[in-house]
């Protein structure tokens, strides 16, 4: 993988198997579980779903929000200070990327600290909402979470079985439907998210993809743009992807180990007087 990235700049793709090192289980590893994520139809067609989304929500979201970056995220920050990365386009939604350090992040599906209204648009913070549903839900979060604990999935949905008593707020400015700002199963990325990204895999001399399966097309597309531009793919994920017939190089390896050591090589190659400038080539 090294000899293939060297001297390259190296756009990066990653899912949610670069962030289970940090805690955040993934959809579709070897041992995740199945997961039903609620899809768009379903959370604007039907009152109880968008119920018992937020009831689970409520809990799930704050351990998302005090995860912390792993050696991955930290390796991806410091390979783009080095000026080998060039960009980071991520589906995930817990915002370790930026976190860690990382400047040029596209978050693809958008990111769990922000809620905004589906009728007319007004954005508040998740920690706003956080407030209001705790006004409205008094010891909801503690009672459940010591009642039957609390497990995790990737969009920090939080497991909860019974969730008929838990009271939704709407938009405190129109009254409208409040959504997390997150691309759910079956809703469209906002085209200009999706052309960012694109210029950024067409601007790289080579693709890695980490930690992804790239089931959704939402991923998989700029894999096989950089494929039609004859752009290297390597690829570094636990079992098989859609993406594996345009990689180069597939490492079934865990993301933050071989992050980390290329990040180490490279630190390496700057402190003996050769590192990747801001364009293409390796300076002496």
């Amino acid at each position: 993988m090294l000899d293939l990235l060297d001297g390259r700049r190296v756009c990066v793709l990653t899912g949610a198997g670069v962030s289970t090192d940090s805690g955040i289980p993934d959809y579709r590893g070897p041992d995740s579980p199945p997961r039903n994520p609620m899809t768009y139809q379903q959370f604007v067609g039907d009152a109880a779903f968008r119920r018992h989304y937020w009831a689970r929500n409520h809990l799930g979201w704050r351990f998302m929000d005090a995860a912390r970056p792993n050696l991955g995220h930290r390796a991806l920050a410091r390979l783009e200070r080095a000026g080998v990365v060039h960009g980071v386009i991520t589906q995930n939604v817990d915002l370790l990327h930026t976190k860690a350090g990382s400047r040029r992040v596209v978050d693809l599906h958008g990111s769990y600290a922000q809620v905004r209204c589906l009728v007319c648009d007004h954005r508040i913070s998740r920690w706003t909402l956080a407030d209001r549903l705790d006004a409205a839900n008094p010891g909801f979060a503690d009672t459940v979470a010591a009642a039957t604990g609390v497990e995790i999935a990737p969009d920090a949905d939080a497991v909860v079985e019974s969730t008929d008593h838990f009271r939704v707020v709407d938009c405190d400015r129109c009254g409208g439907t409040l959504k997390p700002d997150i691309v759910y199963f079956g809703e469209s990325v906002p085209k200009p998210r999706v052309a960012e990204a694109f210029s950024m895999v067409d601007a790289a001399d080579a693709l890695l993809v980490a930690g992804s399966s790239l089931t959704v097309m939402s991923g998989l597309r700029f894999v096989r743009r950089a494929a039609r531009a004859g752009t290297p793919v390597v690829i570094v994920n636990r079992g098989a992807t859609r993406g594996d017939e345009f990689a180069s190089i597939k490492l079934e390896l865990g993301c933050s180990e071989v992050l980390d050591a290329y990040s180490a090589t490279k630190s390496s190659a700057c402190t003996t007087g050769r590192c990747m400038s801001a364009g293409n080539s390796v300076v002496e």
